[in-house]
């Protein structure tokens, strides 16, 4: 069982003059549920190297066991620091594909070539994708075979306006999650905020928040299952 996880690069928030980047826990989180189960895990970004983290998922208020247990994991720290560069990487070798979130993603991942493919062609292959909190936001431009929207007619997930609200940046992000979801025709539908909730539509998993991101790692492996 082999799992990539596609991580961002971007590490500039909007016009604003603060970092940005993945989210701690969503990778964490993610990154266990995958090792515990015995997968192999390869890590990848648009630039490759250490991926941006968000310095807000570092804050003493983000942590959880799971990235608790990441600061002591010095394999999984030397992985993190040298990620593949995406266009090198190719998707036919992994059994699933997984986004953690983080702001960073809005800029850079939704808007890349080579990660709209990797998620165009994973899901046409019949494997399992999963995305979480803000990661959803990656699938913008993904189509179907058909031409229109991947997301169509799709149960999904994601961050939530009113947790972008909560956070202060509506007016900072490139689009917000939910409502790009919606204007694509997806079936969005959500708990309440900071809440666990993941959706499984056939082989796309989408989860809504940072404490989805193990049940939305637990539904990918459900599926390799």
């Amino acid at each position: 069982m082999k799992i990539l996880m596609v991580l961002t690069s971007h590490d500039r928030l909007g016009d604003t003059g603060e970092k940005t980047g993945f989210w701690l826990e969503e990778f964490a989180g993610p990154y266990y549920v995958f090792k515990d189960a015995g997968a192999q895990i390869v890590l990848a970004s648009p630039k490759g190297g250490q991926p941006p983290l968000d310095p807000r998922s570092d804050a003493p208020a983000a942590q959880t066991a799971n990235t608790a247990r990441f600061r002591q994991d010095a394999e999984a720290s030397a992985a993190l620091a040298a990620t593949h560069k995406l266009a090198e990487v190719a998707g036919g070798d992994y059994d699933a594909v997984f986004y953690p979130g983080g702001h960073g993603p809005l800029w850079d991942l939704a808007e890349d070539r080579d990660s709209i493919r990797l998620i165009e062609a994973t899901l046409a292959a019949g494997k399992p994708l999963g995305a979480v909190c803000h990661a959803p936001g990656v699938l913008r431009h993904a189509k179907a075979a058909d031409g229109t929207p991947l997301v169509k007619g799709r149960s999904v997930t994601g961050f939530t306006n009113t947790e972008e609200a909560a956070v202060g940046l509506t007016k900072v992000v490139p689009f917000l999650v939910e409502d790009m979801l919606k204007a694509n025709g997806g079936t969005y539908s959500k708990k309440g905020d900071w809440q666990s909730y993941a959706i499984t539509d056939g082989k796309l998993v989408t989860g809504q928040n940072p404490a989805s991101s193990e049940a939305a790692a637990a539904a990918v492996l459900a599926l390799l299952r």
